[in-house]
């Protein structure tokens, strides 16, 4: 078998019916055996399009995302996809064509170093030196990618490589990585440990991450916070993780996150930290985070224990399984306490609300709340980076994991529209919406070619409000209003744009028609459609941490 062959049947055997991927010279042995896989490959218009399709494919659906790409610019595309992967923990395995061995090191034609490249930004990463190597490095190249803390890996393979014909023989069934070690376990004393300071607490908090949805965790914290009746307040990430209509649920915390998270993440006496990392989005001025807990971090990643926050109980854990193990040892709580009536008191005080506009235009809030209406919370959500990100996370309840796919530790622009075809591919039964900005939005809005082709109906709802709006908010607050380079009057017809593509436009300037357009747009279902809703421009997320501050000393939201 030629190397290409092996490859792609050492894929298929690690479950993979879909890559995503755009051809070029070095990757082209890879795609002839292409020609005849029973993979189906998705052609992207650029090759950042692939590899945010790819992590919304493995977000959306929990399998390993696959992108492929050739070598020099096409490897170097992918990076910020990498690097988007890397920060979220998102399995994924990423593979790009390379010159010839002979010419490696040479500055050939389209030669860059991507392994060296994409070092800090990958779980791991290979260089392929001999065909033969082929099928361990791909059984490897998918255990790194998907168990411990998940996360993406690079396999650079050399054209000549994948030319080559070998004797093969399939005898590759497992693996042994030296100095790799799959986490199985728990240490029972700290799981004792825990579940006497959970026992023992008057004002209990969970703080649930994106490893609560990373190890399928979701049935198990719920039925924790139930039992114990504690109240959850969830990241970005975390977002699905516990039903945001459940009356435990506090919303976000952090820079935007609600003041009755907040404001409990503040009063709390026990913080149950459970797959999170204390990043600096979440805990703003990290001193004054939580000073009155003791914490509980459970967490698969040991090197995130102590490393923000000192922790009193660590845990280094697969979450599910530290809550498979703790839940027996928790005495049930039947009361409503006055820990409860103190947080529904913040809550009937400080709801999320926003104003009108001055100017007659629909607040972008609105549109949110209108979205999860007409869904009920029965769709996947996707966003670019901004203020639309905070807006649907702020507004939408979200009641299953796996339904709200973001950027959330690098802040990728462009992410939403690519990674709505990912997850659109991974899960066809769901409706798919890309809550998006007029700025993030045309970053790889040339992805409507790509949903075009395979017929996806994609809903991309634009909050079009002639700004990059998230920098002007900033700009306003902190700098005087200087509004430095954040205008975007000056933009395409998003309207004609879609129909330029053969998809459909609508354009929404009213309250009253935003529900119309979302059920017209919800009806289509062989074609994306984008819905182009102009809102209030100067329109504020709120509340919101200012830099520096704490999380008791929030901007707006006090009506």
């Amino acid at each position: 078998m030629k190397g290409a062959e092996i490859l792609l049947h050492c894929l298929q055997k690690e479950g993979v019916d879909v890559i995503f991927g755009y051809p070029g010279g070095q990757a082209l042995p890879i795609y002839d055996a292409l020609y005849d896989s029973p993979i189906q490959h998705i052609l992207v218009r650029h090759e950042q399009g692939a590899v945010h399709a790819a992590d919304g494919y493995a977000r959306a659906s929990g399998k390993t995302g696959v992108c492929l790409a050739t070598s020099g610019p096409g490897a170097t595309n992918l990076v910020t996809g990498i690097a988007t992967a890397y920060m979220d923990s998102i399995p994924m395995v990423v593979l790009t064509g390379q010159v010839g061995s002979l010419l490696i090191g040479k500055d050939a034609f389209q030669e860059a170093d991507i392994t060296g490249i994409t070092l800090p930004i990958t779980k791991h990463n290979y260089l392929l030196e001999r065909t033969e190597d082929i099928s361990r490095i791909i059984k490897e190249a998918f255990v790194i990618a998907r168990t411990n803390r998940p996360g993406p890996v690079v396999v650079d393979l050399p054209k000549d490589l994948m030319e080559k014909t070998i004797d093969f023989k399939d005898d590759t069934e497992e693996v042994h990585i030296r100095g790799y070690r799959v986490m199985k376990g728990v240490n029972s004393g700290q799981i004792i440990a825990a579940a006497e300071m959970i026992n023992q607490s008057e004002r209990p908090v969970i703080y649930a991450g994106g490893g609560v949805v990373a190890s399928g965790a979701a049935p198990e914290m719920k039925e924790f916070a139930e039992k114990m009746k504690i109240p959850v307040t969830t990241t970005l990430m975390g977002m699905g993780a516990f039903p945001g209509t459940n009356y435990l649920a506090l919303g976000m915390l952090g820079m935007h996150g609600t003041r009755s998270a907040n404001y409990a993440i503040g009063e709390c006496d026990v913080l149950i930290a459970l797959g999170v990392r204390f990043d600096d989005r979440v805990t703003a001025k990290i001193q004054h985070f939580a000073p009155k807990a003791s914490v509980i971090h459970i967490d698969i990643d040991a090197a995130e224990i102590g490393k923000n926050m000192d922790v009193d109980v660590p845990i280094v854990s697969d979450v599910k399984e530290a809550l498979r193990l703790l839940i027996p040892r928790l005495q049930a709580r039947e009361e409503y306490s006055e820990w409860h009536q103190t947080i529904s008191r913040w809550k009937e005080e400080y709801p999320l609300n926003y104003g009108s506009s001055s100017e007659g235009r629909i607040m972008p809030q609105y549109v949110v709340e209108k979205i999860y209406e007409v869904t009920q919370g029965d769709a996947i959500i996707t966003t670019e980076v901004g203020q639309n990100q905070m807006w649907a996370a702020q507004y939408y309840k979200f009641k299953q994991p796996r339904t709200f796919l973001t950027s959330g530790g690098l802040g990728t622009m462009g992410y939403g529209f690519p990674a709505a075809i990912g997850a659109k591919i991974a899960c066809p039964e769901m409706r798919v919406i890309d809550i998006a900005g007029d700025g993030s939005i045309q970053m790889n809005i040339q992805e409507l070619g790509t949903a075009m082709q395979y017929k996806l109906p994609v809903v991309i709802c634009i909050l079009n409000n002639h700004f990059l709006g998230m920098v002007r908010q900033w700009q306003g607050l902190f700098y005087n209003r200087r509004y430095s380079h954040t205008d975007m009057t000056h933009q395409p017809d998003f309207v004609k744009l879609a129909e330029a593509y053969g998809a459909v436009g609508i354009r929404v300037t009213k309250s009253e028609d935003v529900e119309e357009a979302l059920k017209k747009a919800f009806q289509i279902d062989d074609r994306p459609v984008i819905i182009d809703f102009w809102v209030e421009r100067e329109a504020n997320v709120y509340p919101m941490v200012p830099p520096g501050g704490s999380l008791q000393n929030m901007l707006g939201g006090e009506e």
